[in-house]
This record gives C-alpha cells, sequence and structure tokens, in this order.
C-alpha cells in the first residue's frame, strides 16, 4: 500500500483567457464580474491557499461555476495555472518537465469521475485493471489486484459483467475499484456520487469512509452538497467566484460560519447529526463528573439517545482514542446547540 502524501496549495490564480497578465488586476483587486465585463476572461481561481494532510478526506464544495472543479484539476496539472505552486510530498506539479508529469499523473494519483468513464467494450475486470495494464503490470498480476479490489467495493461475482449491465451505482464501484487498483497515494473525486440516486449515494459515501479507514488515501473530494461534504470530510473548503470563503472542519463550518453565505448553507442542516460531543462539552468538574460516559466523536443526538435510555441529563465525554475524559455535556447544552440559542466554543 502506498504510503500517503500530503497537498499544498500555494497562492494559485486561473484566468481562462490569453491576457496572462491580467493577473496583476486581480491581484490588485479586480473582482471576476470586473474582469469579465472589461476584458472579456474569466476569474477561475482567486488565490487559494490550502493545506492537505497526508491520509485525510479533504472535501472542496460550490455551486456551480465557483471554481471547484477548475481547483481539483489543478492538482494533477490537466489544468495550467496562471499563477501559484500545487505542492504533493513537497513536489510542485506545476514545474513538473512532461516526463516527470506523466509519472506523477500515472502513479501519485487516480480519479474518480462523475460520469464513471468506464468503458464500454470492456468488463468488470478488465476496466479494473486498466490502469495497471497502462503501467504495464503483468496480467497475473492484474487480475489478481482487480479482483482483490472488486470484492473490496462489493461486486465480487460481477467482474465478467459489462457496463451497461451494471446499475449506476455499481458502475460507480467500478469506477472506484478501478482508482483504487492503481495504489495511488492522491484519490481525486469530481463529483463521483452526484449522478446516484440518493439512496446509492449514501451508500456509496458508507463504502468509501469504509476504504478509508483501510487505505488512508488523501482524497480530495469535490461536492456541492453540504449533508455529503459533512458526512465525508475531515476537512472542508468553500469555495464562492473563485476564492475561498471559509475552510476548517465541519464544526467550524456549521458552529463559526464565516459570514452570511455559509450561513445560508448550514442553516437546514440537521445540527444534532453534524455537531459532536466534544464540541459542545463543558469542562470537567474538580469532582463528580458523571459515571455513564460517551466517545467525544459521537454526535450530540446519539448522546441525547444515550441520556434517555440511561435517564441521565449528564455524561462524560471521553477522547475516542484512549477513553480519557475530556468533559461533560449536559442535557440543556444540546438542546441550546441544536436550537442555536448558544454558539459553541
Amino acid at each position: 500500500m502506498a504510503e500517503p502524501i500530503g497537498i499544498e496549495i500555494r497562492n494559485l490564480y486561473k484566468i481562462f483567457g490569453p491576457d496572462a497578465s491580467l493577473i496583476d488586476r486581480v491581484r490588485a483587486g479586480m473582482t471576476k464580474t470586473e474582469l469579465n465585463q472589461k476584458h472579456q476572461h474569466v476569474l477561475g481561481l482567486n488565490n487559494i491557499n490550502m493545506v492537505m494532510p497526508a491520509g485525510r478526506i479533504q472535501v472542496i464544495m460550490g455551486l456551480s461555476g465557483s471554481g471547484k472543479s477548475t481547483l481539483i484539476r489543478h492538482i494533477n496539472r490537466l489544468i495550467e495555472p496562471t499563477a501559484g505552486e500545487v505542492l504533493a510530498g513537497g513536489e510542485d506539479v506545476v514545474k513538473m518537465p512532461p516526463e516527470a508529469l506523466r509519472e506523477f499523473r500515472r502513479h501519485k494519483t487516480a480519479m474518480v469521475f462523475q460520469k464513471f468513464a468506464l468503458l464500454p467494450n470492456r468488463t468488470v475486470l478488465e476496466n479494473t485493471g486498466y490502469g495497471l495494464e497502462v503501467q504495464g503490470i503483468p496480467r497475473d498480476k492484474r487480475i489478481e489486484t482487480s479482483m482483490r479490489w472488486i470484492e473490496r467495493v462489493g461486486l465480487k461475482g460481477f467482474e465478467a459483467k459489462y457496463p451497461n449491465q451494471l446499475s449506476g451505482g455499481m458502475q460507480q464501484r467500478v469506477g472506484l475499484a478501478r482508482a483504487l487498483a492503481n495504489d495511488a497515494p492522491i484519490l481525486l473525486m469530481d463529483e463521483a456520487f452526484s449522478a446516484l440516486d440518493p439512496l446509492i449515494r449514501v451508500d456509496m459515501q458508507s463504502v468509501l469512509l469504509d476504504l478509508q479507514q483501510e487505505i488512508r488515501k488523501t482524497i480530495v473530494f469535490i461536492t456541492h452538497d453540504l449533508d455529503e461534504a459533512l458526512r465525508l470530510g475531515d476537512a472542508i473548503a468553500i469555495l464562492r467566484d473563485g476564492e475561498i470563503i471559509q475552510q476548517g472542519t465541519s464544526q467550524d463550518i456549521v458552529l463559526r460560519p464565516a459570514d452570511a453565505y455559509i450561513e445560508s448553507f448550514v442553516r437546514e442542516v440537521n445540527r444534532g447529526r453534524v455537531i459532536r460531543t466534544d464540541a459542545a462539552m463543558a469542562p470537567l468538574p474538580a469532582e463528580g463528573a458523571p459515571q455513564d460516559t460517551i466517545p467525544g466523536d459521537s454526535s450530540l443526538e446519539e448522546a441525547g439517545r444515550v441520556m434517555a435510555e440511561r435517564r441521565v441529563t449528564r455524561l462524560t465525554v471521553t477522547d475516542p482514542a484512549d477513553g480519557r475524559p475530556l468533559g461533560v455535556l449536559a442535557m440543556e447544552a444540546i438542546v441550546e446547540a441544536i436550537t442555536l440559542r448558544k454558539e459553541v466554543v
């Protein structure tokens, strides 16, 4: 299994149009609208700065035209930036010569597309092993690796089927297996589940989260759906008009929205399912902490159920890793966090 590598994006700009010198005006404050109206150029990305730790899921979210798909395509340089750096494992992808870039795309990144992008004349097994075939991996090794990932995504028994014999969710599982078979440390997923029906989409999210416990890839996941972002993301960045408006954890986004635009996104979120117990807890008292406990990564909804089942109104919140007491969660704090009567800090 390839070791994950982190990604850092520094001062990244993208202007669509022939006059790259217009970047100076953008840096001086020209807006996306002004650039389009005065110069007929489109501002795709405006001074993007992000750090994506190795082995974590980074979600990039925004509405259509926000720049999220443009951003992910800079990571493997399918789009050339106007200015800036894209560091993968400390190496600047922007400065790679053609041969190094080909090797980077072939061995360090894999991509899962919204429209599946399966080859219709190839079976599930052949589609899964296609990247390995391009790499020149021997056939026996390709089959062994492909079958392992076909089974891991729940498609054992379907390896001889063709894409038109599969449902949309099954086709996307093939796309995921193909990406994982390459064993690339970076997995790029551009609205990978957006074309799926809601129930299948939730199922695929569960598949990805379960696999991530094992594979620990650096995953960059693009979505326009906040519920999906909150469920999947170790970190979330929200874009508008090519700029990052806010980035942080799901707790940061829901509890401390940066502005009215972010507030409009999170207004209808089920806060009980999203807010963690360790975000709403109070400090441990000097003595008399509750005997009943709950892990700090549990939701407030789960905490409420535990309180109801055990007929208590307070729980000790513990570290999910080692069980160490972290604080105390009271029923009043759950109600206040869910009903927005108090900002949780």
